[in-house]
């Protein structure tokens, strides 16, 4: 797992021995599931490290940051996970969490985490429950549903502190996914690429009509990673109004 430990240690988290063993299982399940289901298009050890496990954990570089990032010397914003992080104890939800990316690396590394998997995909609900009770993970559920059908329901509308996205959709569409989910005071984390400005501008009003407010913007350089990553991050300042999520597959179709 040298791949994922220098990666790790790069941004300032040192992994343990538990923890490690842990991916390793990972690894080794998604391997073998993804022979026969088709979950991943990446294959390879040190590709898997680095652009699912190392890449999902690069969200803790959002999820330790005040809300006031201000208070963060500047040099540091978006570059090392500070050591409280560990020890966040929020309800968060993966939303189109695909083979688990990016909430079981997360919850590996943070084990008061309280997470929500929610997948549309039958065959990768189905490697969620099997990894989830594979490595004995606590305070995880899976759940086999679209987004807009889940952002309905009164368990789930507006109850998580934290909205997780990795490559699900453009922004404008993820924000209609995800703001119905945060509670007032909660924040989205979207994973995109470099190159995301553009895309950024395309969501403001989408953003601001479901309560949302831009938050930051965080370049994120990992090792073994030629591209740079960028984490859009938003925060949750008013309630969304009932209609949205509007009915599944129209978000998608006609974006706000």
């Amino acid at each position: 797992m040298k791949a994922l430990i220098e990666g790790a240690r790069s941004i300032g988290l040192t992994l343990s021995p538990k923890e490690i063993e842990a991916f390793r299982i990972y690894q080794r399940e998604l391997a073998e599931w993804n022979a026969r289901f088709n979950l991943t298009a990446i294959h390879g050890e040190d590709q898997v490290q680095i652009r699912h496990f190392l890449d999902s954990l690069s969200c803790l570089l959002a999820m330790g940051l005040d809300k006031d990032v201000s208070a963060v010397p500047h040099g540091d914003v978006g570059k090392r996970i500070p050591k409280s992080v560990r020890a966040l104890n929020l309800k968060a939800i993966d939303i189109g969490s695909g083979p688990g990316f990016p909430g079981i690396p997360l919850k590996i590394v943070c084990p008061h985490l309280k997470l929500t998997l929610l997948e549309a995909t039958a065959k990768k609900v189905t490697f969620l429950q099997h990894i989830v009770a594979l490595l004995g993970l606590k305070d995880v559920q899976v759940i086999h549903d679209r987004a807009e059908v889940v952002g309905h329901h009164p368990e789930h509308r507006e109850q998580y502190d934290l909205a997780l996205a990795r490559a699900v959709a453009e922004l404008p569409v993820l924000a209609e996914y995800a703001l119905p989910l945060c509670c007032l005071g909660g924040r989205v984390i979207a994973q995109k690429g470099h190159d995301v400005q553009l895309e950024v501008m395309n969501a403001q009003r989408a953003i601001q009509l479901l309560g949302g407010v831009l938050r930051y913007l965080l370049d994120v350089e990992l090792p073994g990673l030629a591209e740079p990553r960028s984490l859009v991050v938003i925060n949750k300042v008013a309630r969304t109004p009932e209609m949205y999520p509007r009915r599944p597959g129209i978000p998608k179709k006609k974006p706000l």
